[in-house]
């Protein structure tokens, strides 16, 4: 229940009544109420308790007389092509809808290895009208907080799969790893591998799923040893590309689950002598800028990050109005562009 403060009203408890009813400090109730990380579960879960029992509200910080106009995006990190397709559709989406735009980078590393999240604290100082997240995961408690203060958000391409409700935005993983797939079953191949990225991750385990439906919809029997984990780094798929070359029966083509992944293939080929396309076909994922760089340029599949984050952006602010669009799972369109390291293999 939301409680509009007046001088008829009788004003609601105060942090020092929700902390003794809790029985910790005031500093613990704020840093629930602020969103921190450093609370124990349990104290967490008796500072929830009391602040629901007792019916308190947080006191916003800005003029609540006027809409607010600011919304944030929170990203893993502000270094990297993908980040940078993010941030443009964001903002040209916040530019048509008349809002503000605060960017931070969420996730730094301490020496315990720890991420440590700040955006929290400055989220609940700022009073945003509603947050874009194009982050790894949140945690529990983050997503609690969230839905405590009633601010609308929208994940931008989650790693994992959000909790239920939770409205997101991501690429067709899957038809894109059907059309990767189905783009070298074409040219004739059949000795298909495929490096993976983590397992836990959805847009990699979906974009497996699309491989293997390719082969079965074309007859084509996988093979088991040509099913090689990654972790979407470029080393691993380096070391991952030799132990396929090593192979009594090598693949004549590989499906690469991301881009990034496919500059360690393409060396693990060259130290081999192996030229692509001629002998060894490579297909990549997300289109990166660089992919049109490398020697020979990569083919790949274009997964739409300025449009997803634009989508979430506008999707946002229809939430911010009150409205609740329809499903909580929007997935928009991936392409093969093809280039110069995919052909028919040598007879």
């Amino acid at each position: 229940m939301v409680r509009t403060a007046s001088a008829s009203m009788t004003a609601g408890p105060t942090l020092a009544v929700v902390a003794r009813e809790a029985g910790v400090s005031v500093p613990t109730a704020s840093k629930v109420v602020n969103g921190r990380e450093d609370v124990a579960p349990e104290t967490r879960h008796r500072v929830t308790e009391a602040l629901n029992r007792l019916g308190y509200v947080r006191r916003p910080r800005f003029d609540a007389s006027k809409p607010p106009r600011l919304v944030d995006l929170v990203v893993h990190a502000l270094d990297s092509p993908r980040s940078g397709a993010i941030l443009r559709g964001v903002e040209e989406a916040a530019h048509d809808a008349g809002l503000d735009l605060v960017v931070s980078a969420a996730l730094s590393r301490n020496r315990g290895g720890r991420p440590q999240r700040g955006w929290l604290d400055k989220l609940t100082v700022r009073g945003s009208a509603g947050v874009l997240f194009n982050l790894a995961e949140l945690t529990g408690s983050q997503y609690a907080w969230l839905e405590q203060h009633r601010i609308p958000f929208v994940m931008i391409d989650p790693v994992l799969e959000p909790p239920p409700g939770v409205m997101s935005v991501g690429a067709a993983n899957w038809q894109g790893g059907v059309t990767a797939t189905e783009h070298l079953l074409t040219l004739g191949h059949e000795r298909i591998a495929v490096i993976t990225g983590p397992r836990r991750k959805m847009c990699s385990s979906a974009r497996v799923a699309g491989y293997r439906s390719a082969l079965a919809s074309a007859g084509v029997a996988q093979r088991p040893e040509y099913l090689r984990d990654g972790s979407f780094d470029e080393s691993v798929a380096y070391r991952r590309m030799l132990e396929l070359l090593d192979l009594s029966a090598p693949p004549t083509a590989v499906f690469v689950c991301s881009d990034r992944m496919a500059l360690g293939v393409y060396r693990a080929l060259v130290e081999r002598g192996l030229r692509i396309p001629y002998d060894v076909s490579v297909v990549g994922f997300d289109d990166v800028p660089e992919s049109r760089w490398t020697a020979p340029a990569l083919t790949t599949v274009r997964q739409p990050l300025a449009e997803m984050a634009a989508t979430a952006m506008r999707m946002l602010v229809r939430m911010m109005d009150g409205e609740r669009p329809e499903g909580t799972r929007t997935e928009l369109s991936t392409r093969l562009v093809q280039r110069a390291s995919t052909a028919p293999p040598r007879a």
